[in-house]
């Protein structure tokens, strides 16, 4: 791999520093566009693993009634541990994805990442670490699929969207939100028109706005 694109994959991952730079000679970097259909499908065995540099790809299930629930994302120093355990324990991948962002990625032959792994304990550590993040933001959305309401959902969902984009205007559609809580279309749509009825949100064409923050709060609240 050549200097320049090794330095942006350290500054990514801090994690490979202890590599010695004639380690990388099988290390590749690919690009994908949004564009890119199913660029890895449940049952997928991976050869390589990957590792995003820049952008960011959507992890998800389908249901058995074609329905998608998104899992998590992964962007830049990040990593798929779901892809992690198809590697290290030598069995199919358990989800799909979706390129949300035109993303760079690093390719590491399994044979070496695991090479890796065995000799490296920042590497290890990295991982282990991702593994407890994962686990428990999948924790989280499991225990909201299960117990919480599909309004709090939202209004959570909603509000979180608008700190982490620092605007209160969402560009989302009903059908996008509905993969991203596990639901139908059909749940989300009615839930946000109630909303906007009661004065919360105003609903455009592609777009979700918070009118009234406090409401959506006092949704979140336990009961």
């Amino acid at each position: 791999m050549e200097k320049g694109r090794r330095e942006d994959v350290l500054e990514a991952y801090p994690c490979f520093l202890a590599i010695p730079p004639e380690d990388w000679a099988q290390a590749e970097m690919l690009s994908l566009p949004p564009s890119t259909l199913h660029p890895i499908r449940e049952g997928h065995r991976f050869q390589h693993a990957l590792f995003v540099v820049e952008g960011r790809i959507r992890i998800y299930r389908t249901t058995a009634e074609g329905r998608e629930i998104t899992l998590y994302r992964v962007g830049r120093g990040q990593c798929c541990v779901l892809m992690m355990a198809s590697i290290l324990g030598d069995v199919p991948y358990e989800a799909s994805v979706a390129i949300e962002q035109e993303v760079n990625v690093l390719l590491l032959p399994v044979p070496v990442f695991t090479n890796w792994m065995a000799a490296h304990v920042s590497l290890r550590r990295f991982i282990y670490q991702q593994f407890t993040d994962r686990m428990l933001k999948v924790t989280q959305l499991l225990e909201s699929v299960s117990f919480q309401p599909m309004p709090v959902r939202i209004a959570a969902y909603l509000l979180h969207a608008a700190a982490s984009g620092d605007s209160n205007a969402i560009r989302i559609t009903h059908e996008q939100l509905a993969i991203d809580l596990g639901t139908a279309r059909e749940v989300v749509s009615r839930t946000l028109k109630k909303m906007a009825r009661e004065g919360a949100l105003s609903l455009s064409r592609g777009t979700i706005t918070i009118v009234n923050p406090g409401y959506l709060q006092e949704i979140c609240q336990p009961q």
